[in-house]
């Protein structure tokens, strides 16, 4: 290495990863830094997100998924070094050890900057059978594709989804596309634990009117297996559900195990801790994003664990242009998500009720019931909007919406509204637009803001 020459290494090659990589080059040319980057997998800048979509048919292809190829990648002078895992750093030494998975090398490699961008992991309980043949977790492409074999390769047409979070709903859909009959098991009252249990039981009914089993209040205590060692049931404490496939949708965590073995800081939820550049504190030469960083919530002033493509690019691009010598920062989230059951939109954001007690806020909720466009116009759907407020200041804390076709997306307005630090009363004055083909001239969103005004002054 050129002495003149600093080195940007960046531990894995998805969305945080090759943004900040990406956004680094832009800054400076080759001769001036040199990028050497490391991914484990097959695949590098994909959408993880988009496999329940490419595993239910809707998207055709796993190349699809891919924004950029380990070969464009190189094209910009970024050594990307697929199928190699890091297997230690050490900090003081400003080093970190890789492993190629193919063929078992391993090195050191030195760096002047470091990038961790090392993801999440999905949560795998520690239960009998939990390893077994047509067992999958959903979280990169090459689980995806794993999954795609099995079902390709089972005759049976029997799937149980452990988990009813965004993936396992995403996956129940994915595999109803499929043609498969499908059993969701969940631990929590109703599905969707990122909504509070009144808006879950929407979700719910559109899931059973899809035809697929919901399982409530349900702990899987074992994978049962066949004769050859492969799946054919899963157990609960109460019962055991048939099956030929087994999806697991029970969450991620960050993947730390690299950051927790050289000392660096983690927070409550295990994700590394960074400033508002994306450094990880107390590391001047270390940057941290995506699913492995804990963030700053805006509304309630908490770090907390979100892994979202969303704001795994916006930390690359945060990390790419400080590690480049420039200036950025991330300020934070506010927790927006959306997600849909086929024709059912799911949209939250802000703080669900349990979040609110946790931050010791004192709130009140309106719920209100209203049409996606004029209730006369053709193709008018119904919503449901939930919103919650602080009590005295009427600060807008959360707002959560279950209905059909222009639903989800108008959730938006009350993400802007929120980082704003906007209240309810304020908001009934947004000059939202309106047309009988968009919205009734009283936006769902307006009459949730207006009926949380009057549950503010009834509470003072």
């Amino acid at each position: 290495m050129s002495p003149t020459r600093e080195r940007l290494v960046v531990i894995g090659g998805d969305a945080a990863g090759m943004s900040a990589a990406s956004q680094a080059r832009r800054m400076h040319g080759p001769d001036e830094l040199e990028i050497v980057a490391f991914e484990r997998g097959h695949f590098s800048s994909y959408s993880a997100c988009g496999i329940p979509y490419w595993v239910g048919g809707e998207v055709e292809g796993r190349d699809e998924l891919i924004a950029r190829t380990p070969e464009e990648h190189r094209e910009r002078s970024i050594d990307l070094r697929m199928r190699t895992e890091v297997t230690e750093l050490d900090v003081e030494g400003g080093r970190v050890r890789s492993r190629e998975l193919d063929t078992g090398t391993q090195a050191w490699t030195s760096y002047d900057k470091l990038v961790i961008a090392t993801g999440a992991r999905p949560v795998r309980p520690r239960i009998p059978g939990i390893d077994a043949p047509g067992v999958h977790g959903v979280q990169t492409l090459d689980d995806g594709q794993a999954l795609l074999d099995t079902l390709a390769a089972t005759r049976g047409r029997r799937a149980v989804v452990v988990g009813a979070g965004y993936i396992g709903v995403e996956m129940a859909e994915a595999l109803i596309h499929r043609g498969y009959e499908v059993t969701v098991v969940n631990r929590g009252q109703e599905p969707m634990s990122t909504l509070d249990p009144d808006m879950g039981r929407l979700v719910h009914a559109a899931m059973t009117g899809l035809g697929i089993t919901m399982v409530d209040d349900a702990e899987v205590t074992k994978i049962l297996t066949g004769e050859d060692g492969r799946v054919r049931a899963v157990a609960t404490t109460a019962d055991e559900y048939p099956a030929d496939v087994v999806v697991l949708g029970i969450g991620v965590r960050p993947e730390t195990t690299l950051a927790r073995a050289a000392g660096l800081p983690l927070g409550e939820h295990g994700g590394l801790l960074t400033d508002l550049a994306m450094r990880v504190r107390g590391h001047e030469n270390i940057w941290a994003g995506g699913d492995c960083v804990e963030v700053l919530d805006l509304v309630s002033g908490r770090e907390r664990h979100i892994a979202l493509g969303t704001h795994a690019n916006k930390h690359g691009q945060v990390i790419g242009t400080n590690a480049g010598g420039g200036y950025a920062t991330f300020p934070g989230v506010v927790g927006t998500a959306v997600s849909k059951v086929c024709d059912l939109e799911i949209a939250r954001t802000g703080l669900r009720e349990k979040d609110a007690r946790r931050a010791g806020l004192q709130f009140v909720s309106a719920t209100i019931e209203s049409t996606s466009r004029a209730g006369y116009y053709p193709g008018a759907a119904p919503m449901t909007v939930k919103m919650i407020a602080e009590r005295r200041t009427g600060r807008l804390l959360g707002v959560q919406i279950v209905g059909r076709e222009g639903a989800a997306k108008r959730v938006d307005i009350a993400a802007v509204a929120l980082t704003a630090g906007m209240t309810v009363d304020r908001m009934t004055a947004l000059d939202l637009g309106y047309a009988p083909p968009f919205s009734p001239v009283w936006d769902p969103i307006l009459v949730a803001a207006r009926k949380a005004v009057a549950a503010v002054r009834a509470a003072d």
